[in-house]
C-alpha cells in the first residue's frame, strides 16, 4: 500500500469532535506521534501529526514534528511538473508576507499532492476543514514538494 492509498482511506472518516472535552481518539493518537500527550485537544493543528502517523504506519521517513514546514527536510525535492500523488506538499499558512522555505519553524500546512491545474494545487491532508479531505490551494502558497520512499 502506498502513502496516498492509505491517506485516501481517511477522507471524511477522521474529524475533530465538537464540544468541550471531546476529542477524536485517532487525532490524539496522531498528535502523540509528535510528542504530545493523550490529553492534547484535537483542535491543535494536526496536519503534520496525521502525516507523521501515516508514515509511521508504513515505515516511511517522518519528521516526528507537528510543524508543517519540518517536512521540507524529509525526502528529496521534486518539482510541481514531476509531482506524483502521494508526494508531500508544504504550503505557507494563509496569505500575506511570510518567510520562505528556509524557515522551518514558521507557520505552514502539509499534506499529500493530489494534482494541480492552472493556479491551484490539490492537497489530500488532515486538518482541512477539521477533517481529512482534498482541498485546492493557490500555487503561490507552495513552499516545496518532497518525495519519500
Amino acid at each position: 500500500m502506498t502513502l496516498y492509498e492509505l491517506a485516501q482511506r481517511f477522507i471524511g472518516e477522521v474529524r475533530e469532535e465538537s464540544g468541550p472535552g471531546r476529542n477524536s481518539p485517532f487525532i490524539v493518537w496522531c498528535l502523540e506521534s509528535c510528542g504530545f500527550d493523550s490529553t492534547t485537544p484535537d483542535e491543535v493543528a494536526w496536519c503534520s501529526a496525521w502525516l507523521n502517523r501515516l508514515c509511521w504506519i508504513l515505515r516511511l521517513p517522518r519528521t516526528k514534528s507537528a510543524r508543517a514546514r519540518s517536512w521540507l527536510a524529509i525526502g528529496v525535492p521534486t518539482t510541481l511538473q514531476n509531482a506524483r500523488p502521494g508526494d508531500i506538499v508544504v504550503l505557507k499558512r494563509g496569505d500575506g508576507v511570510q518567510p520562505g522555505p528556509e524557515v522551518l519553524d514558521a507557520p505552514g500546512h502539509v499534506g499529500l499532492f493530489s494534482g494541480h491545474d492552472g493556479n491551484a494545487v490539490y492537497v489530500l491532508g488532515g486538518n482541512q476543514g477539521n477533517t481529512v479531505s482534498v482541498v485546492n490551494f493557490p500555487i503561490v502558497r507552495l513552499l516545496g514538494i518532497r518525495r519519500v520512499t
